[in-house]
């Protein structure tokens, strides 16, 4: 019987846990800020930044948000970068992706300060994560690690296969199975839409993430029994529904969950442990910036 993962649950028990943490800070009359800043007219950009703010409030962090004009100057945007880098209120920044043609995308990474880039994005912060020193993981990979820890996956001595290499998922993540801790440890292959032939390293995988975009790129033939099977594609196809489309993953889930020992669901997997683990990075830097400690779920 094919094991669902259920990332809504996963997060809503870090969201408890990050509510103790936050209230060891307010004790110490520190409040968690986070600033989410969007500068785009895309509506699913929009819906995301509303979904972190309400995540915010219901956990208690002071969600700051600001929407830049999406047709203002690239300088405004940096310009309000440095300003929340400034505020002492505000530590951690996200800056809503993708960004609008006039801005440069690499200098907005590189210009929100380190130790408030809580999406892991920042020069400083990759190269801690590829040395084995991660002030932040990048949220999807980090959520990733957290399903295989409530759910008893075994990285150790496995066989895993990344399908994709993003920056914001398929390298990380890479980065993090291979390395000597904990949920690590595993031989990792990195294949993407121009690997020759996928299914020849997905069939001996353990465990495959598929982070590549694609719709259906992965179905059941193409896996190893009892394989864990990770999607984080999140993909609007066109569908006869009152929206006009459905969200499907990498996977075709219907064939892959024939064969997977475990599964994550689209949407309900890996999508509610991004956001949370947002929050727990922003908790974190909260508490290194005021030298209060805190325990992190």
């Amino acid at each position: 019987m094919t094991e669902i993962i259920d990332g809504n649950a996963v997060a809503a028990e870090i969201r408890d846990g990050l509510g103790d943490a936050i209230a060891t800070l307010k004790a110490e009359g520190v409040t968690p800020g986070l600033a989410t800043v969007l500068m785009s007219d895309d509506p699913a950009s929009e819906t995301y930044v509303s979904m972190k703010q309400r995540d915010c409030e219901e956990v208690g962090i002071d969600g700051i948000h600001v929407e830049l004009d999406p047709d203002a100057p690239a300088a405004e945007l940096y310009d309000t970068v440095a300003d929340l880098n400034d505020d002492d209120a505000v530590h951690g920044i996200l800056v809503q992706m993708p960004l609008v043609d006039q801005v440069d995308t690499r200098r907005v990474l590189r210009s929100v300060a380190p130790e408030k880039d809580v999406d892991g994005f920042h020069p400083e912060n990759v190269g801690r994560l590829v040395a084995g020193n991660a002030r932040y993981k990048p949220c999807t990979p980090h959520g990733i690690q957290k399903l295989f820890e409530h759910y008893d996956v075994e990285t150790e001595g496995a066989e895993a296969v990344v399908v994709g290499r993003s920056d914001i998922v398929g390298k990380p993540m890479a980065n993090l199975l291979v390395q000597k801790a904990p949920f690590g440890n595993a031989t990792t292959t990195v294949c993407h839409s121009r690997t020759a032939d996928l299914a020849a390293h997905t069939r001996e995988a353990d465990i495959v993430v598929a982070a590549a975009g694609v719709p259906g790129f992965i179905d059941g033939s193409m896996l190893k029994a009892g394989a864990t099977v990770i999607d984080v594609g999140i993909n609007r196809v066109d569908a006869d529904t009152e929206k006009g489309y459905e969200l499907v993953g990498d996977v075709d889930y219907e064939s892959a969950k024939e064969v997977a020992g475990k599964i994550t669901p689209v949407p309900g997997g890996v999508g509610p442990m991004t956001r949370a683990m947002l929050l727990w990075n922003t908790v974190k830097a909260a508490g290194e910036r005021a030298g209060v400690e805190v325990d992190l779920p």
